[in-house]
């Protein structure tokens, strides 16, 4: 083990931030800079019903100074060696203290020597912690960095290796025995891994933006291929892994032995795996290589508190309010923030303040210091609620018991009349319909200017702090599809949670995909896109019972994605499809539309496999009528009973 700033380790990070830059990864070093606003943001009105300032200042530092050890061995059952960077506190002489700490720990696939360059991947500043007493240990996944094995996206493998992890920590001499974790994306992905296997000494979690359901969340959202976020991701993390890893005093074999695992990772785990996808074959369909990396599976065996922040426009938009869900109904002690997110700002943490209840290390400093040092917070509940989530129109912070609950119901809108693209637009009704049809061309460029492009680039273009107008107003690109939408609200209709679109259609190939977006028009004609969803037509068999239900509505759709639930369209048949939109938080103020836009693509997000390709370059007609009632299906905030 080696004490960090060598020559060597310099110039690591320097080549480091040149494959940073080189991989796109360069808009991230700039979290600092004014990131471009999206349209509800400016001159946000803070709601704070009770901030946490009023009753809890965080405490002041315990340590001027921290110092890091690097590539701490860390053995696995299985005889790999994975490898951790532990930073302490240091005393007046600069040496490490030798004080027992709590340790808390971030698992990174990003390489954990290189990962200070990389900005809103990293999360918050880590030694915010350490300065409070708390030891910090980052430590590279198998397969990335300096530690040895092969990198295969929370294979099994990789997932019990997180639970073996805390184990090692909460044993170490320089531990005190009690754990937490900390770390955005992956690294909030390991945490609920760790959490499952129930290691001792863990006291508390604090995941940014973590996915659930890999498949339905981000690598095949409604049955096509991330072909946005996904080839960037694994690029990255393969890019990161074959550099060549620091050389550890103590065991030079490790650096090469591990080195030469990353290269036949990249050459046989996840070159075939983004070639088999597009080509259509068993990474196309959701099955048990998504079901073993899938946290949702095991989120029932997590127990300790654990503090969530999640983003509107993340990548995990939709997986992260499952995982607090699942801890909240079993009584485990959870909290979320939802915030006017992407992912690198979610990952960030950088505007968490807005929510009203501190900054990110704060936060973390008053979660661990309650359930991992056990000091006393009596305010802890009533400073902050379960759910603390950002309504897009108002651009208010709200505060919420649950996230579906008693204070919803479902609201439907029927589509009425026709809609041609581009041209003239259908109508969303409470009331009776009129009969109709539209026909939703195969545009390929449907998607280049909107928020989705943002969304599913991880945030990228917004990192650039260049002004888009794509980002701000989806007005051109819906012309690229057909609209339906209300006639102006006359009293506000506030949403929250996910929504379903069910629409008839028929297909001149029996297939196609349906990309909808839910939208609100302000009187001057700027159209907010709230939020999206997609459906590969074929896909639309339905599990009803993993579907959610709210006042017996549908308001979350569950299809397999299997290869065995794949049926196009026969004959010219009109049938539904119900395409899951990922949950938000909005309210269609006075005044204001509430929109349905249906597009045939979403670029750069998603495209049909190779072999689904010309079946999807065809026209849909989406018909509705008193025999075909497509309609969407809203869970709105019921209204105030008066007192």
């Amino acid at each position: 083990m080696r004490i960090r700033r060598t020559a060597t380790s310099v110039l690591a990070g320097l080549a480091g931030l040149a494959l940073v830059a080189a991989t796109g990864l360069a808009p991230a070093q700039a979290t600092g800079a004014s990131a471009a606003p999206s349209p509800t943001a400016v001159g946000v009105d803070l709601v704070r019903a009770t901030a946490a300032g009023d009753t809890w200042t965080p405490r002041a530092e315990d340590y001027s100074d921290t110092v890091t050890i690097t590539d701490l061995a860390i053995p696995m059952s299985d005889g790999v060696t994975l490898r951790g960077d532990l930073t302490v506190p240091a005393g007046p002489d600069g040496t490490a203290i030798e004080t027992k700490l709590p340790v808390v720990v971030t698992i990174t696939a990003y390489n954990k020597s290189l990962q200070a360059y990389a900005g809103g991947l990293a999360g918050g500043d880590q030694s915010y912690l350490v300065k409070r007493g708390y030891a910090q240990l980052t430590v590279d996944a198998r397969g990335t960095g300096s530690s040895e094995g092969t990198w295969q996206a929370f294979a099994a493998r990789e997932n019990k290796d997180a639970g073996e992890i805390m184990t090692w920590a909460h044993e170490q001499e320089w531990s005190n025995g009690n754990t937490a974790m900390t770390g955005p994306s992956y690294m909030g992905i390991s945490q609920i891994w760790a959490g499952s296997a129930q290691p001792p000494g863990l006291k508390a979690l604090f995941p940014q933006v973590p996915g659930a359901d890999v498949y339905r969340d981000v690598v095949a959202s409604g049955g096509q291929i991330d072909v946005g976020f996904i080839p960037l991701w694994i690029g990255i993390v393969t890019g990161l892994g074959v550099l060549p890893p620091a050389v550890t005093a103590d065991d030079p074999a490790s650096g090469i032995g591990a080195q030469l695992s990353h290269l036949s990772g990249a050459l046989t785990f996840t070159t075939p795996l983004l070639l088999n996808a597009v080509l259509g074959n068993e990474p196309s369909y959701d099955g048990q290589f998504y079901k073993e990396r899938s946290a949702i599976n095991v989120v029932d065996k997590v127990n300790v508190p654990t503090f969530f922040v999640s983003g509107e426009y993340d990548l995990f938009q939709r997986g992260t309010p499952l995982l607090f869900e699942n801890l909240q109904s079993r009584g485990v002690p959870t909290k979320m923030i939802i915030g006017p997110w992407d992912h690198l700002q979610g990952s960030s943490g950088e505007d968490i303040d807005q929510a009203g209840h501190g900054e990110l290390g704060e936060l973390q400093l008053r979660w661990f210091d309650h359930y991992v040092k056990g000091l006393p917070d009596p305010t802890l509940d009533s400073d902050i609620a379960p759910l603390t989530y950002y309504e897009q129109g108002t651009g208010d912070w709200r505060t919420s018991q649950k996230w579906i609950g008693p204070q919803l119901r479902a609201t439907s809108y029927r589509l009425s009349g026709s809609a041609t693209t581009g041209v003239k637009n259908g109508g969303l009704t409470t009331g009776t319909p009129t009969a109709g049809t539209a026909d939703v061309l195969p545009i390929p460029v449907a998607g280049l200017c909107t928020r989705s492009m943002n969304q599913w680039t991880a945030g990228l273009p917004n990192m650039t702090g260049l002004a888009n107008p794509c980002l701000t107003n989806n007005a051109l690109n819906d012309k690229a599809g057909v609209v339906f939408e209300t006639e102006p609200v006359t009293t506000p209709v506030s949403i929250q949670g996910p929504i379903n679109a069910r629409l008839y259609v028929s297909s001149l190939s029996g297939d196609g995909m349906l990309s909808v977006a839910v939208e609100d028009v302000a009187p001057d004609g700027t159209v907010s896109r709230l939020t999206g969803g997609w459906q590969v037509i074929s896909f639309r068999e339905l599990d009803t019972a993993k579907s959610r239900h709210l006042d017996g509505k549908l308001i979350q759709p569950f299809h397999p994605f299997t290869k065995a639930s794949k049926k196009k369209l026969l004959g010219g048949a009109v049938e539904p499809v119900d395409v899951e939109v990922f949950p938000t938080a909005a309210q269609i103020q006075k005044g204001h539309r509430l929109r349905l836009a249906v597009q045939a693509f979403d670029i750069p997000h998603l495209l049909p496999t190779l072999p689904d390709l010309l079946g999807h370059l065809t026209m849909i007609k989406v018909h509705s009528s008193a025999t075909y009632p497509s309609e969407l299906t809203l869970p709105t905030i019921k209204p105030a009973t008066p007192r």
